[in-house]
């Protein structure tokens, strides 16, 4: 298995990455705020899930710090 992830921003960028990325219009505006947004790092609970589970449905590894808030 790959290794987790160590920033949001290195997760969201395999995401957009990904060679079939499966996002829609909300999911796709959210990966692409983690990228562009200071405060990325400082997620939500909900955001921290939300990260984790488009991180599993395309195969990829979670974040390092499990994705806590």
């Amino acid at each position: 298995m790959a290794e987790p992830f160590r920033t949001v921003k290195s997760a969201a960028r395999a995401l957009i990455d990904h060679p079939q990325p499966d996002l829609n219009r909300r999911s796709g505006s959210f990966i692409g705020q983690l990228l562009f947004d200071s405060d990325a790092e400082d997620l939500s609970e909900r955001q921290a899930r939300w990260l984790q589970d488009l991180l599993k449905k395309h195969g990829l590894p979670p974040l390092a710090d499990g994705g806590e808030a």
